[in-house]
């Protein structure tokens, strides 16, 4: 069933109205520095776009083993038309927590809103 116009915006008004989180994007960029090389330098894309972060645990038991290995997926909730490059580095804070991941996967796109999975940042690759 495909929604009007109006019930679209209605739906994304209510899914947005749970966003209790601001996200912030950055993304490691090449610059020529003055002596001729090449540097890298952090530029935000993205500052304070409200999100929501959303927990889960997985389980899983290989053939052998006696206990499950558990596991948290992240998947950030965000406006359908913010771009997030791959390899970006998602700053979020929530319920007064920050938190700083990167996008580890294919984002489900719709159109009130998307949702992304997340792994916890390390480095610049």
């Amino acid at each position: 069933c495909l929604l009007s116009f109006g019930q679209m915006v209605k739906v994304r008004t209510e899914i947005e109205s749970l966003y209790d989180g601001k996200c912030t994007v950055t993304v490691r960029q090449e610059y020529t520095k003055d002596n001729g090389s090449t540097g890298f330098q952090e530029v935000v894309l993205i500052e304070d776009e409200p999100c929501r972060l959303s927990f889960s645990n997985t389980s899983s038991t290989k053939e052998g083993e006696v206990a499950a290995s558990v596991s948290q997926v992240t998947e950030l909730f965000i406006r359908p038309d913010v771009d997030i490059p791959p390899g970006s580095k998602i700053t979020v804070t929530q319920n007064g927590e920050t938190v700083n991941y990167t996008k580890s996967g294919v984002k489900a796109k719709y159109d009130t809103h998307q949702q992304i999975v997340l792994q916890l940042w390390k480095r610049w690759s």
